[in-house]
């Protein structure tokens, strides 16, 4: 499998102080990393730097040309419907509106294309907003914490959606998040950023889809990453 992104030796300051201390990653074509790190570490710094939004103070990043954002809140323009806000980056031709439409349906919202922004729910927002960003086909897609702000049963519902998309359209997937369920329900691999913004851990999530938390191999799992996270765990975990 062909490598989509390679960062290497990234460096990032801010105000004198260090966020990013020599990052290397790498992120092969159809797969899907998520990333973790305690508040301030550097994720969302790497993420930016991923989708160009950002410059590195040294290093190298390559990225597909092609790349998409999806953040924390889903960055709908209210002055456009829902079709609108979908389409908006697509080359205008005769398929435009065709693409859009199809976009909305993989993600359940195709009744919803002259509703406004405003009209939405956080989940369906929240889809819209995935609609947009793969609706271009992108060779890497970034998630920003996008399911943070919303309540635990539709977080899960977006999850199961994110999983599916993903899997359909293989772009290769960064996740920010601060969820270590979440990590270990979505990646094939998850990586930590320790301190002085460097990766601490690269470690492949080998259960088998979809992931149950009754698997064994979970809570092991979900132990190591608190571990290095500096998190103890609680409840059944610690007595495992």
């Amino acid at each position: 499998m062909s490598v989509a992104v390679r960062a290497g030796g990234i460096r990032r300051e801010f105000g004198g102080r260090s966020v990013l201390g020599g990052v290397d990653l790498q992120i092969r074509r159809g797969e899907f990393v998520a990333l973790l790190g305690a508040s301030g570490s550097g994720k969302t710094t790497l993420l930016r730097l991923l989708a160009g939004l950002d410059r590195p103070d040294a290093g190298e990043v390559l990225v597909p040309r092609a790349r998409t954002v999806v953040f924390q809140e889903p960055r709908l323009v209210p002055s456009l419907r829902v079709l609108g806000n979908v389409a908006l980056g697509l080359p205008r031709g005769a398929a435009t509106r065709a693409t859009a439409l199809a976009a909305l349906a993989e993600v359940g919202l195709a009744g919803h294309a002259r509703a406004w922004p405003a009209t939405l729910s956080g989940g369906e927002a929240q889809r819209v907003a995935l609609a947009r960003a793969l609706v271009r086909e992108p060779g890497l897609l970034l998630l920003d914490e996008p399911f943070a702000a919303l309540d635990a049963l539709t977080r899960l519902r977006m999850q199961d959606l994110v999983a599916d998309l993903v899997a359909r359209h293989r772009p290769a997937v960064l996740l920010v998040t601060h969820d270590v369920d979440e990590a270990i329900r979505l990646a094939d691999r998850v990586v930590v950023l320790g301190g002085g913004g460097r990766l601490v851990l690269d470690e492949p999530v080998a259960l088998a889809r979809p992931r149950d938390d009754a698997d064994p191999g979970f809570p092991v799992l979900r132990r190591r990453l608190l571990a290095e996270l500096g998190v103890a765990p609680a409840g059944r975990d610690s007595a495992a």
